[in-house]
């Protein structure tokens, strides 16, 4: 029942910025533990971000720690990653997606995935 709609996604200049934003149905947004996972070309699908319930603590994976941060507004059911200094490696269809429950910040560890937003970075 959960549904979650991306948006943000565009082409931008190496070195650049962007803001990602998640819409989140529902009234219990806040009960879920939300992530961000992407899929590049020709690569496997890969964990970028997690954020707890409160926004209190967030996990990153390697290849964006540092340069990616991951937020939430409760109140608004929206879910963010700003992204900074992006490479064109970074470039791929970004999806938001939320865990019912908790087991581990990984592709296995959500539950609903959207249908993601295309970043394309430009070298």
């Amino acid at each position: 029942q959960v549904q979650l709609v991306e948006s943000g996604g565009r082409l931008v200049q190496a070195g650049g910025s962007l803001r990602l934003s998640c819409a989140v149905s529902g009234r219990t947004f806040s009960s879920y533990r939300m992530g961000w996972l992407r899929l590049a070309p020709w690569q496997e699908r890969e964990f970028v971000a997690g954020i707890s319930r409160s926004g209190g603590s967030t996990y990153y994976a390697d290849s964006v720690k540092g340069r990616f941060t991951s937020s939430r507004d409760n109140a608004k059911n929206t879910v963010y990653l700003q992204m900074n200094s992006l490479k064109p490696d970074d470039t791929a269809v970004y999806s938001c997606a939320c865990a019912v429950r908790w087991s581990s910040w990984s592709l296995e560890g959500m539950d609903v995935w959207g249908k993601g937003t295309l970043v394309t970075v430009s070298s």
